[in-house]
């Protein structure tokens, strides 16, 4: 059943309310330069359907741009100081367990790319290192090294956190803060003299807006339309196993990106494994959230097993199916305006990262609501302008 707002004009109105939504909306609630009033419109209240619960919710700095890096960085501060930026005794330790990511690279391109990446990492202060192959056997003896020439790992401040829980009390203290959160959709954007001026809403009621921030996730192509812009984001499937071990791995086992596609990583005592489809990887329909059975059989279980010869015998307890909200020129965020709509802000386009980018992208949303511009971190390398020049942004660690 959907719900109407409480008022006609609101000055910041966020469509969608999962986690980069929720994100916007208490970072902005809390500053106390704000004054206005916020609405948060969500069409999936339980958020069943979106990237945000079906996301594996890890954090890592071994990213191939320095602006992700930096995002990261401040989101690992963010997860450790928890209580102190929530400001409430309630608020809970958010554990951060660091188990890293190691790439493996089994051609000289890619080793070369993990080194270029690393030594721009660790000018930024990250503790990433290259491995050899015998440095990986010795840490890890149960891998089968069978084709691999490097590895990269960064052993500080990359693994699982509880974003569940983080997302939880975005929505919370926003709420407490006076941000409205309706159950509804918004069906149309209206515009004047270059900015926006009304949103409507899916039972005709048109309300007023300051200023709109694009928080749908992807869906993020259509919510742009409505306003008369183009943005290059496209769902696309990507599928999580949870498995047990007859014999369990004496210690964590890091996030293993294999050279097959798929990713095997620590899951409490259990392990998960994840990849994109066979086909191709094409854009899906907005509701298409169908599992393809035969993936663990044919392609994860298989990689999973060859790489790391005690997955033999595994036991897979679940699986689901979510949506990357994928941009399809350079697999990086697009934060900030329009510059034909100045008052329009995107917050789309994180092709799996969202989760772990959320508190420094909301930080930085409320900061160009606030203030019209960024006054912590210089999100701007994620400026929608790039995509009409053709200039991206590229990311070459996507997983």
């Amino acid at each position: 059943m959907t719900t109407s707002p409480a008022h006609t004009a609101y000055d910041l109105v966020i469509i969608g309310g999962a986690m980069i939504g929720s994100a916007a909306a208490w970072w902005t609630a809390r500053n106390p330069d704000f004054r206005g009033r916020i609405l948060v419109v969500e069409r999936d209240p339980g958020y069943q359907w979106a990237s945000t619960t079906h996301t594996n919710s890890c954090i890592r700095q071994q990213f191939g741009t320095e602006i992700n890096v930096r995002v990261s960085q401040f989101g690992v501060d963010f997860i450790r100081n928890f209580k102190h930026w929530m400001a409430d005794p309630e608020a809970p330790e958010i554990l951060l367990h660091a188990f890293g990511y190691l790439y493996l690279a089994d051609t000289p391109a890619f080793a070369e790319t993990l080194r270029a990446n690393a030594a721009m990492q660790n000018r930024l202060g990250a503790a990433t290192r290259i491995l050899t192959p015998d440095q990986i056997a010795t840490e890890w003896p149960f891998y089968d090294l069978d084709g691999i020439i490097a590895g990269s790992h960064n052993p500080v401040d990359e693994g699982y956190f509880d974003g569940g829980t983080i997302f939880d009390w975005f929505r919370r203290k926003a709420r407490a803060m006076g941000a409205e959160y309706i159950h509804n959709e918004v069906t149309g954007i209206t515009t004047a003299n270059g900015r926006v001026t009304h949103i409507t809403l899916a039972g005709g009621e048109t309300i007023a807006a300051g200023t709109v921030i694009n928080a749908t996730g992807p869906r993020a192509a259509a919510t742009a339309r409505m306003a008369g812009l183009d943005i290059p984001v496209e769902p696309r499937r990507r599928f999580t196993f949870v498995f047990d071990a007859a014999d369990p791995l004496p210690k964590d086992l890091p996030l293993t990106i294999d050279p097959s596609g798929v990713h095997v990583r620590t899951d409490g005592r259990s392990y998960m494994a994840g990849c994109p489809p066979e086909d191709g990887d094409p854009a899906v329909a907005y509701d298409d959230f169908r599992m393809d059975h035969e993936l663990w059989e044919n392609k994860v279980w298989p990689a999973i097993a060859t790489r790391i010869p005690a997955f033999e015998r595994v036991r897979l307890r679940n699986s689901w199916v979510g949506h990357y909200a994928y941009n399809t020129l350079d697999q990086n965020a697009v934060v900030g305006p329009h510059p034909d709509l100045p008052n329009f802000l995107f917050a789309n386009g994180f092709s799996g990262h969202g989760l772990q980018q959320a508190p420094a992208v909301g930080r930085g949303l409320s900061e160009l609501v606030i203030h019209g511009s960024y006054r912590t971190l210089d999100l701007s390398p994620f400026t929608w302008d790039r995509i009409p020049k053709n200039e991206p942004l590229l990311e070459r660690a996507v997983i």
